[in-house]
């Protein structure tokens, strides 16, 4: 798959350190990865739901949630955004744009 854009994990593992490691393993999974479907997705990451059209990656035992878009057909993942768990929780990522 590809992956648009790295930049945002490393701005967010610049804040949050011990993020660094579980999102640099989740790209490098995913870059090697042929996602085809959801179900090959949930696979590989049992951690993951489907909110609306976005895609959530629960990384690093529930301390962080990646939020994408995930185009099985292209085969690319647009990184929207990286959480902690309490700005996730709060839900304003859902009323951005």
């Amino acid at each position: 798959m590809h992956i648009l854009t790295k930049r945002r994990l490393q701005e967010f593992w610049a804040k949050h350190p011990r993020s660094e490691k579980p999102l640099r393993s989740w790209h490098q999974i995913c870059g090697r990865s042929r996602f085809s479907n959801f179900s090959d997705l949930r696979h590989a990451f049992g951690a993951v739901d489907k909110v609306g059209k976005f895609t959530v990656f629960d990384i690093g035992g529930n301390k962080w949630r990646l939020i994408a878009v995930v185009h099985y057909s292209s085969r690319k993942i647009y990184i929207r955004d990286v959480l902690t768990h309490e700005q996730y929780d709060q839900d304003k990522w859902k009323n951005e744009s």
